[in-house]
């Protein structure tokens, strides 16, 4: 009897541990394409997996009073930056690619967003090229989705786009069902097939989202409930955003709440001054909001962020850390990296606005160091968090 029962147990653990695992979402880092802006980088997250002869692609778009690159403005759709990809006549092309939170699985069906366009100017030129003035790259080009078993590695053609030819932000959504187990996602830009020869095209990426899955067609009755669903919510949704701002003036209104003088603001973190800072000490960064599973700030963020950087601002000497915490539910690769791109997210921001990069350093602790239970959802926020820690005064 006891043998029986031991048994059980185990075998019901077993259950709950892979019940566990086998979530509905697979989670991407930085889908909002987050990072400092700079030419031929990619943003936190993501790996080249471009052509070596040629550059990686480009976090856009720099903010006046800096020089466009390559003549690129347009302004995000979520966020503060995008990704700026290019296909190019010497037949080379940019690709990116990550690890995901969890596998796609054999024979399941999934859906995936992300928001594209064109730039109506992208001048550049190519690796040892005879011209002295850069070219137009505004031809219209696809994405491809991949999914493979590393990094860079093209295993199944997942789904790919028309040509984008718009010059505004426009979702792209599509749904895929992976032929094998796979755990890396690549997103190329190439050009609109069949084409006689490689031209020069570009394209912004923005927003990408999580991998969700949804039934598949052989489904037939689970496959037309779904549709049926999100045509009712994007419905509803629709309704609901004709009553809101335009995006250029939700970004003033966040803007005038950024720019507020510091003389009447109330200050967010009482402990970071320079009369109570010391050496290892350690200020949680309150008010800071994320997106979920993001390194996207929400607009509420930007007082606290620009309160860190007022501090720095007014003690030059002052070194600090920014460290990135999670709560304990996924798993430790997934924790680890988000921490840290949240915490390098912060670090960015504070060198954009004008901080000496040297004296910020970044980490992530993933779920190492939890300050409260994680077994309810108010232990889970508190561990959710990103700290201040000053290395040197």
């Amino acid at each position: 009897m006891k043998k029986i029962i031991i048994s059980t147990g185990f075998l019901i653990s077993s259950l709950l541990t892979i019940a566990q695992r086998d979530t509905s979402t697979i989670y991407l880092i930085n889908g909002s394409f987050e990072g400092f802006p700079r030419c031929c980088s990619t943003p936190d997250g993501w790996i080249d997996c471009g052509f070596k002869t040629e550059s990686a692609p480009d976090i856009q778009p720099a903010p006046p009073p800096a020089e466009p690159l390559f003549g690129v403005t347009k302004e995000a759709y979520q966020g503060h930056t995008y990704l700026g990809m290019v296909a190019r006549e010497n037949d080379t092309y940019e690709r990116v690619s990550q690890h995901l939170s969890s596998p796609m699985r054999k024979g399941r069906c999934y859906t995936f967003s992300i928001y594209l366009m064109k730039s109506p100017i992208y001048l550049s030129g190519l690796k040892g090229d005879a011209y002295s003035t850069p070219r137009p790259f505004i031809t219209p080009i696809v994405l491809r989705i991949y999914g493979g078993d590393g990094y860079c590695h093209q295993k199944q053609l997942l789904a790919e786009s028309i040509p984008v030819k718009d010059t505004i932000w426009k979702k792209y959504e599509f749904e895929f069902q992976p032929k094998s187990d796979m755990s890396y996602i690549e997103l190329e830009v190439f050009y609109k097939t069949p084409a006689l020869f490689p031209y020069n095209g570009n394209m912004l990426l923005d927003q990408a989202s999580h991998l969700t899955i949804i039934p598949c067609p052989r489904d037939s009755v689970a496959y037309k409930n779904y549709k049926k669903q999100r045509k009712d919510t994007q419905n509803t949704r629709s309704i609901a955003g004709a009553a809101k701002k335009p995006p250029e003036l939700q970004n003033n209104k966040d803007q005038s709440k950024t720019d507020t003088p510091t003389s009447v603001r109330t200050k967010i973190m009482k402990d970071l001054s320079a009369e109570k800072v010391k050496i290892g000490q350690v200020v949680k960064i309150e008010k800071l909001y994320f997106d979920a599973d993001s390194t996207n700030f929400k607009s509420e963020s930007y007082p606290a962020l620009d309160e860190i950087y007022e501090f720095l601002q007014g003690n030059p000497k002052i070194q600090i850390e920014i460290g990135g915490h999670t709560n304990g539910q996924p798993s430790h690769f997934f924790c680890d990296k988000l921490s840290t791109s949240r915490a390098k997210a912060v670090k960015d921001y504070l060198v954009s606005k004008g901080v000496a990069e040297k004296r910020i350093s970044f980490k992530g602790y993933g779920k190492r160091q939890p300050i409260a239970s994680n077994d309810t959802r108010e232990g889970r926020n508190k561990n959710q968090r990103v700290e201040v820690k000053i290395i040197s005064i």
